[in-house]
């Protein structure tokens, strides 16, 4: 009887065992970075053009491009890739200054982040990232608004 009862707990344990290196097996497998999912530096990157693209032509938001040199917009990109690719799990380090203090003064309104923030979704659209990748990015958004938006 003895024999039988630990017989079957490792057979038990064994199973235990299998199933949950199999799971972790899966879950290394699935377990990608964002960065990864993403595609990438060159994708976040090609998000980070067609989004400054689409807030530079939006009417509303001209007024915060205007008077910036061509290596300012090259440093607003490169800022702007960095701090995605860091969030996001990849192997860059965002230099920039905090959110709160570079865009101190501009008064952005509630209604301008929503429509930077449906911009933002239509960049991701275009790129077809599936909508997990895309709650993950918009949630990290979401955390900067606090620093962003002033009216």
């Amino acid at each position: 009887m003895k024999n039988s009862f630990w017989k079957s707990r490792l057979v038990l344990l064994s199973m235990a065992l299998s199933l949950g290196l199999t799971a972790a097996a899966s879950g290394r497998q699935s377990g990608k970075s964002l960065y990864q999912r993403l595609g990438g530096y060159d994708a976040i990157a090609a998000v980070a053009d067609d989004f400054i693209g689409r807030l530079a032509s939006d009417p509303q938001f001209v007024k915060f491009f205007s008077g910036f040199s061509t290596d300012s917009k090259k440093r607003l990109r490169q800022r702007l890739v960095d701090q995605i690719c860091q969030a996001a799990g990849g192997p860059c380090i965002y230099t920039g200054r905090s959110m709160k203090d570079t865009h101190a003064g501009l008064g952005i309104t509630e209604k301008e982040w929503d429509a930077g923030a449906k911009h933002l979704l239509a960049t991701l659209d275009k790129f077809k990232v599936p909508q997990k990748e895309k709650d993950e990015v918009m949630a990290f958004v979401a955390t900067l608004k606090k620093d962003i938006v002033e009216k």
